[in-house]
């Protein structure tokens, strides 16, 4: 069998998988995506809080969530629910930086082996920088068939394609 890819030079002209390279100037206001759904499982949940060492009863202790807890089961760790749902619809563009996240609200629990899904949806932009301008996008992350458990609203650079246009005054 002959290796298809075997010239290693050619390797950077292969478009890299998930990632995008759009500009300021290519965000429509009002444009949404939706991600596909995905199920958590027991595991993950549990490695996640081993890995951020979260092992709060109401995440890692099926006997206390179950017969003292508030919903009578685990949940899942919210930062998993926010890094989970936010990595759904991860666009990877090699233009925009990440500035931070405003009005994160946990609204309603999730539960091992609820399914969520997220809609992002692009809010604003302004110019802001010599290079780069601020785009705003807000993300519901929802569970099972429709029930809106978090919002957050993204706040990113990204770089202009035509930075003269946006000249600081």
């Amino acid at each position: 069998m002959k290796n298809p890819n075997s010239d290693v030079t050619k390797h950077k002209d292969i478009p890299v998988w998930n990632a995008e390279d759009w500009y300021y100037e290519d965000i429509e206001i009002g444009k949404r995506i939706r991600s596909i759904r995905r199920t958590i499982s027991e595991g993950e949940s549990m490695q996640f809080n081993a890995l951020v060492l979260d092992m709060h009863p109401y995440v890692a202790d099926e006997i206390f969530a179950r017969e003292s807890g508030i919903f009578g089961k685990r949940l899942v760790a919210g930062a998993f629910v926010f890094s989970a749902g936010l990595g759904l619809v991860a666009t990877n563009c090699v233009n925009a930086f990440s500035y931070g996240y405003d009005k994160l609200r946990f609204i309603k629990p999730v539960f091992i082996n609820d399914t969520i899904y997220t809609i992002k949806t692009d809010l604003d932009k302004q110019p802001k920088y010599e290079q780069m301008g601020l785009y705003r996008a807000s993300y519901e992350v929802f569970k099972n068939e429709g029930e809106l458990v978090l919002y957050c609203e993204h706040i990113q650079t990204v770089k202009y394609r035509h930075p003269e246009q946006f000249k600081q005054a």
